[in-house]
């Protein structure tokens, strides 16, 4: 017993670990420098904006906007163009019009989609035709493009000889040019032909499609006078890919804006 008596007790200690909490941690602290980053980031923002003219703010605010193109399934009546207006234009003329200079002859681009959209509802045998056709505006002015579909070409293989198609739409686009006075640009465009091909013939052949089509606008009534340029674009700028799509295919009007003085 006596010998047991000299054993020193074994005492265990346990040690009470606390994690950090709260006010003891350093998340906290990484969320506050996220919060002070941005809202510095924001008010820098407000900043440069103040700091900008109007018209370059308006300018940088229409960068980011939505663009709005009218395609030839995108207007008129339910039977032609799926029941959403063509006059769906007046959307994009904030666009081009930073300049109030620019504004009357807008509006008188728009009288031209107007006067084609009341053209096609009432003729539903141009819905079809009309598939060729997109619609819209650029920096130069109002862009009336018509090309050709898969199995659906304007004109005849390979050559400039317009098929029944092209002479309808003509007539019809050139019936709405005639109600404003702008001058026209004509362009040809082509898909691009293999590269096994010993002559390749889309210089020659856009050129001859582009005087084509001024001559069909002049058989329908349209002034020589109001043509202010004709060109043969080859293959050089296609419009879908790949570049030898039927859709590259294509003849581009455009009727310009005309530029005042300030």
């Amino acid at each position: 017993m006596k010998g047991s008596d000299n054993v020193r007790p074994v005492i265990i200690k346990r040690k009470r670990v606390v994690a950090g909490d709260g006010h003891h941690g350093g998340a906290w602290k990484v969320a506050y420098a996220d919060f002070v980053t941005a809202m510095m980031a924001f008010f820098l923002m407000l900043w440069l904006l103040g700091s900008v003219e109007d018209e370059k703010r308006k300018g940088l605010a229409d960068y980011f906007s939505a663009t709005f193109a009218i395609q030839s399934d995108s207007a008129g009546s339910d039977g032609v163009f799926g029941g959403v207006a063509l006059s769906l234009v007046d959307s994009i003329t904030d666009d081009i019009a930073t300049r109030e200079r620019y504004r009357a002859d807008l509006e008188l681009l728009e009288l031209v989609v107007e006067s084609l959209e009341t053209r096609i509802a009432t003729d539903e045998l141009l819905g079809e035709a009309f598939e060729h056709v997109a619609i819209r505006m650029t920096d130069e002015g109002l862009l009336i493009e018509v090309f050709d579909l898969d199995g659906r070409p304007l004109f005849e293989a390979e050559t400039h000889q317009p098929r029944p198609v092209l002479r309808l739409l003509t007539n019809v686009i050139t019936e709405a040019f005639l109600t404003v006075s702008n001058p026209v640009a004509i362009a040809a465009h082509a898909r691009s032909f293999p590269a096994v091909f010993l002559e390749n013939p889309v210089w020659t052949m856009t050129i001859a499609r582009a005087e084509a089509m001024k001559h069909l606008m002049e058989a329908s009534g349209f002034p020589e006078l109001r043509v202010h340029r004709v060109t043969g674009n080859a293959d050089r700028v296609p419009s879908v890919s790949p570049a030898t799509a039927a859709r590259n295919n294509r003849i581009e009007l455009v009727l310009l804006l005309r530029q005042e003085n300030p």
